[in-house]
């Protein structure tokens, strides 16, 4: 006697997926179409009076009997019924007899086994207890009413009926047998084989009790023992239906579902009324991907059983799979109704009515849900998504949360909890709860991706690629794994393996977005320019339709400034409803306009991580301006970055946050990154009056602290670069916060006021493509370090040969220091005619990265280049690399990108360069890096033909290139460009504007900072000590003075 174990779907859905997943839920016990109810002796004396009455019959024709015809037949036809599974005229049949005689105990009995079958227990119990009032030791109606209470779930009371009949007919079998199904539902399960093994000592025949046996076995584990007590009863009685059914159960979970399919058939062939049986061949039916079949076999079950709750539940589960949502939901319901306790139903009705768009509904099922268990660990994690997809981070947590102190056995809290943590900037925390995902499923492959994303994030890229290649391992079509792959051999300076995987995750995915414009920017590094027109195609046409759509654009801002994109593009653009887009649509081409929607797009995914902090919004400092009588106010300035270190920013700025005048403003540097041990990192550390690392802490605990200290002005020195950390910004911790130097363009982020520039990068013509106020420097915004810290390159004591890095000493050198990826056919196809033109000359460039040397130099030979002109070097330290500059003879600059820190190294070296300024702010840089050396004139074209032609005449005019670097030489030590304490001085002046301009209730407004004339006493250098004890009368009243306001 077993009730067959039933599927249960809980859904349990993670962000970004709709996963599904599958539950059994096992309820061992009797199931009521199998279960004994002790009407087996009746039936077979009614059986064998019927064969007498026939026999009668046969001898007096004229239907004499003993007893009155009537009440005889009706019980005989109610038993057939009953017999037949037709219980409602069974019942009909059997309460004729009981109004002729209401004391017949057989009658009593039989009602008491047909009301057990229509479910209505209490019934059952009630003439149960009628015929024992009549006849008190009748073991039959104590084995019914044990039925009937364990099926209202008093197991204990049950178990006590059990025990009683069996005192009174200890040879009872079916009652042994149906006691040991009772105490495998308490999990007695020594006690339940005792019972077993009496029940078949009793009667060694006893099918059910094998087959008990049988489910007591395999709730042991003991699979091959089940599988033999199975096979026991099914000997003794090759027909019974519960067997087979049992034996299929068998099959189903050990995965053999063709044999559970061929065996659970064979169950309802048997017994054509067996609704368990067909319940679990939908579920077979289900797992096999023959929904139809499914659901035909879940409808069969419910007609059968019209309060069939998991049969309605496991019906929905199959329409949900289908999206057919609003069967789904209907029939969720139903279940409902059927079993008011349902758990999973509640459960996996708000999955349905939530991806039907009724989120509300959805709260409240789970929440009917928790009301009947408090600790159902998939309500809490569903209703911890919704809060998530609400951006309501505390709330979700705190589900999340709550789920694992129900159970640490489930995935999804661990791996969203991983999420909020990794948004947050809890690296630590969320790979620990990487790791238990992992320890729940060894074999999680998502897991492993998400844990590699993690490790690369904060430079531990080996780590990274370990878990990619095991997630792969795991599941070969994956996709993304390829893709993060790729994208972790490319940090780690593999560029081919990474150009393999990401073809492989397109081969996998062909529409897969980020893999696509990912490889074209790791082809763009290497300088593979194959297929590259219809790549560039391909590009648009993925920022085209996610423009349509409002989604975040999968190319990077920082990738997106070096690709020449469409100009038509910006007339097939829908943003309609945006007045800025409007704008750009109007006024500017199209390659601005993508540029500006991906840094936008970026820019409003950086306010929704930051609302999932759930901050309130910040008290800033009062806008009252700064004294210009000498009190002891200052501007309190905040600089942001992950880049004070080894990098090219730090290379840049090193003395600007020790040279700020310390009476007048007051600095604080925010690290984001661990702290390197470089010089660049401890001299940095040691100038800036106040130098914080809050690398290990979370984005709003540094938006606090950044606003505790009562910064007024905040300047984010990363933009869209690695390390970045924009959600700090989008928390408004300051009152004004200002882009600089990190990102070479805007921001598109309305938390940004300004973006400090210059007149020729940034051109008032171009204002409009801008989400930020224009803040125009004098001469340059592009600061330097190199009068403080790089005199030494110009040392002609240590000055390099030629011959120590292989450079030929008779050539004209062109040179080229550039990362490849600034590189495009078009201006290689020009760099190679220039050396066609110029005799005995040579292209100098670096391996940067070294994977595109072999292609550069097979395009060159293919456009008539002899091999010994193109030369590469090893990429070097920063000094070595300004004083080997100086032994090339002219630098060409790359157009679409242009050189920028490597711009100010060759200038400083004293080697001119030739560059073509286009519309976008990277394109423009090195023109304006020229201009501040006052010979931009000579060094600036306006066309590519010029830009071909100005150099080969400066090649082939000795003398004129000569005159050239001499005066770029004797310039170095007076020039703006690298005259970095008046850029400082220039720098505060704009900051007290835009303070001023705050405290007199005004909005930010472009503006123009004309330039601080110093005397040649007043140039200013940072001191050891920190102190620039060299700013003594600076007069505050000149940082108020000098503005011309004409950009409004």
């Amino acid at each position: 006697m077993m009730s067959v174990q039933g599927e249960v779907r809980h859904q349990q859905l993670l962000p970004g997926t709709g996963a599904v997943v599958g539950v059994s839920r096992a309820a061992f016990g009797s199931d009521r179409n199998s279960e004994s109810v002790f009407i087996h002796c009746i039936l077979t004396n009614i059986k064998e009076k019927e064969e007498q009455e026939l026999e009668e019959e046969r001898e007096n024709p004229s239907g004499f009997t003993s007893l009155p015809l009537d009440e005889e037949t009706y019980l005989a036809l109610a038993h057939q019924k009953y017999k037949n599974g037709d219980y409602k005229q069974a019942l009909e049949h059997s309460t004729l007899v009981y109004e002729r005689n209401s004391l017949r105990t057989d009658n009593l009995l039989l009602m008491g086994a047909i009301y057990y079958q229509l479910s209505d227990f209490d019934m059952c119990i009630a003439k149960n207890e009628e015929a024992l009032r009549i006849e008190p030791r009748f073991a039959e109606c104590y084995g019914n009413m044990a039925n009937a209470w364990k099926e209202k779930g008093n197991i204990d009371l049950a178990i006590r009926y059990y025990l009683h009949a069996i005192e009174l007919r200890p040879n009872f079998c079916d009652a042994w047998s149906n006691l040991a199904s009772a105490y495998m539902r308490k999990g007695r399960l020594g006690e339940a084989a005792q019972c077993c093994r009496q029940a078949l000592a009793l009667n060694p025949l006893l099918v059910d009790a094998h087959s008990n046996l049988g489910n007591l076995m395999k709730a042991q584990g003991m699979v091959q023992e089940a599988y033999s007590c199975y096979l026991e009863a099914l000997r003794i009685q090759p027909t019974f239906a519960i067997a087979w059914s049992n034996l299929a159960g068998l099959f189903m979970e050990s995965g053999d579902l063709n044999r559970a399919l061929q065996y659970y058939k064979e169950a309802v062939k048997l017994k054509p009324q067996f609704p368990d049986a067909y319940l679990n061949l939908g579920n077979v039916y289900k797992a096999l991907g023959m929904p139809q079949e499914a659901i035909v076999c879940y409808q069969r079950a419910i007609q059968m059983r019209p309060n069939y709750a998991i049969a309605y539940g496991n019906l929905a589960s199959t329409y949900y799979e289908q999206s057919q949502l609003d069967m789904a939901i209907l029939h969720y319901k139903q279940a409902i109704t059927c079993d008011p306790r349902f758990l999973e139903a509640y459960n996996n009705l708000g999955n349905a009515l939530k991806e039907f768009g009724r989120v509300e509904e959805a709260i409240q099922c789970y929440n009917q849900c928790l009301a009947l268990q408090p600790s159902h660990p998939q309500a809490l994690t569903n209703l911890g998504n919704i809060y998530m997809e609400w951006n309501m981070v505390p709330a979700a947590a705190s589900y999340y949360k709550a789920t694992l102190r129900v159970t640490t056995g489930l995935s999804a809290p661990f791996n969203n909890l991983a999420i909020i943590y990794k948004q947050q900037g809890n690296y630590a925390d969320a790979i620990s709860c990487y790791n238990e995902v992992l320890r729940i499923d060894p074999l999680a492959a998502d897991g492993l991706v998400n844990r590699g994303n993690t490790y690369k994030e904060i430079g531990r890229v080996s780590e990274a690629i370990q878990d990619y290649i095991r997630a792969i391992n795991i599941r070969p079509t994956m996709a993304e794994a390829h893709a993060n792959l790729a994208s972790a051999y490319k940090d780690s300076g593999l560029v081919e393996a990474a150009i393999k995987s990401y073809k492989q995750a397109l081969h996998l995915r062909p529409e897969f977005p980020e893999a696509t414009c990912n490889l074209l920017h790791t082809l763009q590094c290497v300088c593979n320019w194959e297929d590259r027109d219809k790549m560039f195609a391909e590009v648009e046409g993925i920022i085209k339709r996610q423009i349509n759509m409002s989604v975040l654009p999968s190319v990077q801002p920082f990738h997106a400034i070096a690709y020449p994109i469409d100009p038509l593009l910006a007339l097939e653009i829908r943003y309609s409803n945006s007045p800025f887009a409007y704008a750009l649509q109007n006024e500017c081409s199209s390659l601005k306009f993508s540029l500006c929607y991906c840094s936008r797009s970026y820019a409003s995914h950086c306010l929704k991580i930051a609302s999932r902090f759930s901050l309130p919004s910040f008290n800033h400092p009062s806008p009252v301006p700064i004294k210009r009588n000498g009190g002891f106010e200052r501007l309190r300035i905040g600089y942001v970055s992950s880049d004070f270190g080894n990098h090219p920013l730090s290379h840049l700025m090193g003395s600007v946050f020790g040279m700020h005048n310390r009476e007048h403003v007051e600095v604080f540097c925010y690290a984001l990154s661990p702290n390197d041990n470089t010089e660049w990192r401890q001299r940095i550390q040691f100038e800036a009056e106040h130098f914080v690392d809050v690398s290990a802490m979370t984005s709003d605990v540094i938006a606090k602290m950044i606003n505790e200290d009562k910064i007024q002005i905040l300047i984010n020195l990363n933009g869209y670069t690695k390390g970045a950390r924009n959600e700090i910004f989008a928390m408004q911790p300051a009152p004004i916060q200002v882009s600089y130097m990190g990102f070479p363009g805007t921001t598109g982020a309305t938390y940004i006021d300004y973006l400090v520039t210059d007149e020729f990068v940034s051109p008032l013509r171009y204002a409009h493509i801008y989400s930020e106020k224009i803040v125009h420097l004098p001469h340059c915004y592009f600061v330097n370090d190199y009068k403080q810290k790089n005199l030494d390159a110009l040392d002609s004591n240590c000055q390099h040969k030629r011959s120590d890095y292989g450079l030929p000493e008779g050539k004209f050198i062109f040179a080229c220091f550039n990362q490849l990826y600034k590189m495009d056919p078009e201006i290689f196809n020009t760099w190679c005619n220039i050396l066609k033109r110029v005799p005995n000359s040579a292209l100098w460039l670096l391996r940067f990265p070294a994977a595109g040397e072999m292609r550069l130099r097979a395009y060159a030979v293919a456009q008539g280049v002899q091999p010994e002109q193109i030369i590469f070097t090893d990429v070097a330290m920063k000094n070595e690399h300004i004083r080997r500059s100086a032994l090339a003879d002219l630098f060409l600059d790359t157009p679409l990108c242009n050189a920028h820190t490597t711009g100010t190294d060759i200038l400083w070296a004293g080697l001119p360069m030739i560059t073509l300024p286009l519309e976008k702010m990277a394109t423009r840089v090195a023109g304006s890096l020229c201009l501040a050396t006052g010979l931009g004139d000579e060094m600036i074209v306006s066309s590519m033909k010029e830009y071909e032609e100005k150099a080969v005449t400066l090649a082939l005019n000795r003398p004129k290139l000569q005159a050239l670097t001499n005066k770029l030489k004797a310039v170095r030590m007076t020039c703006p460009l690298f005259d970095t304490a008046r850029w400082v001085r220039n720098l505060e002046r704009s900051y007290f504007k835009m303070w001023n301009l705050h405290c007199s209730g005004q909005r930010p407004q472009h503006f123009k900072s004309y330039p601080l004339m110093f005397r040649q006493n007043e140039s200013l250098q940072p001191l050891s000590s920190g102190v620039n004890r060299g700013m003594k009368q600076f007069d505050l009243n000149l940082l108020h003075e000098s503005f011309d306001l004409s950009l409004n």
